[in-house]
């Protein structure tokens, strides 16, 4: 009597979670450890002695409002699509994309005021304090850019119809990305608004 074998295939052990969902949380972390250490220089530097004190333009004081208001907007516009009702939904994720562009706006008046007050990046008349301060808004603004790409990218999923209560992976994800830069800048705002 022969004997019978059997080649019993047994299936790849997935990732519990969503591979560009995965991705997603490395950048974050990664941005996080990026922040973390150019505030963690900047306070080292601050207690060499030679640290420019200034203030902070009010129009900074102004963005916190308007990062506010774009993520809440963005959830609108996530449990309106999370409900099909889609001009709802296309309505707010475009609120949350002309807010995204006036936070820019706002940082870029900023950069305008604090140069008028004649604190520079680089250069014989700069500090390490109007440095650092140049260095941590520039990267929050560039990583906020890839935010509003995010967006352009939900939006134009949207107009296709392919954002419904059955397909939310895209705007979940842009999400979590862009409530994680609101609360960056909140977080870089104050930690600027202390040590400057």
């Amino acid at each position: 009597m022969n004997e019978l074998t059997y080649n019993i295939e047994r299936p790849e052990r997935t990732l519990g979670m969503n591979p560009v969902k995965f991705i997603l949380w490395l950048i974050i972390v990664s941005i996080i450890m990026f922040f973390a250490a150019m505030t963690s220089a900047c306070m080292v530097k601050s207690a060499d002695g030679n640290w420019l004190t200034f203030e902070m333009p009010a129009i900074l004081t102004y963005s916190n409002i308007v990062v506010i208001a774009s993520s809440v907007f963005l959830h609108l516009s996530y449990l309106n699509f999370n409900k099909d009702e889609f001009i709802k939904g296309n309505l707010f994720i475009t609120l949350t994309f002309v807010f995204g562009i006036v936070f820019l706006v706002f940082q870029y008046l900023g950069f305008a005021e604090l140069i008028k007050n004649k604190i520079y990046f680089a250069g014989p008349s700069s500090n390490p304090s109007g440095s650092f301060f140049y260095i941590i808004v520039v990267m929050h603004a560039l990583h906020l850019i890839a935010g509003l790409a995010f967006l352009l990218i939900v939006f134009i999923k949207a107009i296709k119809s392919e954002i419904h209560s059955k397909s939310m992976n895209t705007i979940e994800m842009c999400c979590t990305f862009w409530h994680f830069l609101s609360l960056l800048w909140i977080y870089l705002f104050f930690f600027l608004k202390l040590s400057h």
